[in-house]
């Protein structure tokens, strides 16, 4: 009996100490020299006064461009001060792009446009289908953000017959690719093979938070309450696309480390 006590103590220290305290960083070397910061679900994270764990990593790592892959923030956010000195900080450290996530897309209306005052008003570039182009150490770099109808997150307040996305779909919303060096951000990474058809070098994603439990390299549990989701961290090649997928900052989650990743491409 005080065997399995002092287990579930360690386990709970455990938990705690991953929740609160740690902050993890994942490198990932594509062979190229353009450093790039993915930043994504932070949600209501504490990682330091004002996040200031995230925003002195940014600063040590000198990036070239910071991705944020949405739920930047939560839909019961109502007060954005934390959120927009991180956001401020890491645009004075380098380019930051961002989309939106399903939190984003489901706060209330006033929220919500506080929410996009609040990027307005800072140096970040928000991508809302659509993109950018970027020159970099002699290299051009094209930046898409592409955003799903909130209907493929969640339908009738619940997790089932949820819309599709297609690579049609993607054709309407962000118009065909026929560029090299392609960037999508993307906070769903379940449509990967939609972005890797429609022709993205690189899709930045989160959302699946790692799984919010890791078995070994499996996550086990989505957003949209399915078991062992099939991209859920780390990089995944599908066809001539690199799929990279962020555990992300927020939420809860057991072997699992809140994560910023770091690619050089």
């Amino acid at each position: 009996m005080i065997f399995a006590v002092i287990a579930l103590s360690v386990l709970i220290a455990y938990f705690i100490i991953e929740n609160m305290f740690v902050l993890h960083r994942r490198y990932e070397n594509f062979g190229g020299d353009v450093k790039v910061m993915h930043i994504s679900d932070v949600h209501n994270a504490k990682k330091g006064t004002d996040n200031r764990k995230i925003y002195l990593a940014a600063k040590n790592e000198k990036p070239d461009l910071i991705f944020i892959t949405g739920d930047f923030v939560s839909r019961n956010t109502t007060d954005f001060k934390s959120a927009e000195i991180l956001l401020n900080h890491l645009c004075e450290t380098a380019p930051v792009f961002i989309v939106h996530g399903n939190h984003e897309q489901s706060l209330p209306p006033e929220f919500y446009d506080k929410f996009r005052n609040m990027v307005a008003e800072s140096n970040a570039v928000m991508l809302v289908n659509n993109s950018q182009s970027v020159t970099l150490k002699n290299r051009k770099f094209h930046i898409y953000g592409v955003q799903q109808e909130y209907s493929t997150y969640k339908k009738n307040n619940g997790y089932k017959n949820l819309d599709k996305f297609s690579v049609q779909d993607m054709i309407s919303a962000v118009g065909e690719n026929n560029t090299e060096n392609t960037l999508l951000l993307a906070h769903n990474p379940l449509w990967a093979e939609v972005y890797s058809n429609w022709g993205a070098d690189y899709a930045f994603c989160g959302h699946v938070h790692g799984g919010a439990v890791r078995i070994g390299n499996l996550g086990l549990l989505s957003p949209e309450r399915k078991f062992f989701p099939k991209y859920s961290k780390g990089v995944y090649k599908i066809g001539d696309m690199k799929l990279c997928v962020s555990a992300g900052i927020g939420k809860i989650r057991l072997f699992n480390p809140p994560e910023i990743v770091i690619y050089m491409i």
